[in-house]
């Protein structure tokens, strides 16, 4: 797995890229009222905003961790966003992405570097 400052894990399955927010990301952002996801076949370009989760705390855009096209989105969510929070490496996941470059991976921190960060 691959994390991302904004608190993002990264997990390869497949030959794509699963998107879900850490376990230390979903307990900042508190009780998750409502998730908006991108739509499959969308294309997005790193940093890029694709996603929206609104908490009882805040709104928080989430911005595609790397480049490519939707594959698949948790729709799930939508009916459950208190998913994310119960599962958020698991059933919790947003959205997948069939990664354009996946050299774009290297630039993101392994779990070690991510936990130092937290820390």
């Amino acid at each position: 797995m691959k994390f991302t400052e904004e608190h993002l894990w990264l997990r390869e399955e497949d030959g794509m890229i699963v998107v879900g927010v850490t376990e230390f990301g979903v307990a900042e952002l508190g009780e998750i009222a409502f998730v908006e996801l991108p739509e499959e076949g969308d294309t997005v370009v790193k940093d890029d905003e694709c996603a929206v989760v609104e908490s009882d705390k805040t709104t928080s855009d989430i911005l595609a961790p790397i480049g490519g096209e939707i594959a698949d989105v948790n729709t799930a969510l939508t009916k459950n966003p208190g998913l994310l929070a119960d599962d958020p490496v698991g059933d919790g996941w947003l959205f997948a992405i069939t990664p354009e470059d996946m050299d774009e991976m290297d630039d993101l921190m392994d779990e070690g570097a991510y936990k130092k960060y937290v820390g």
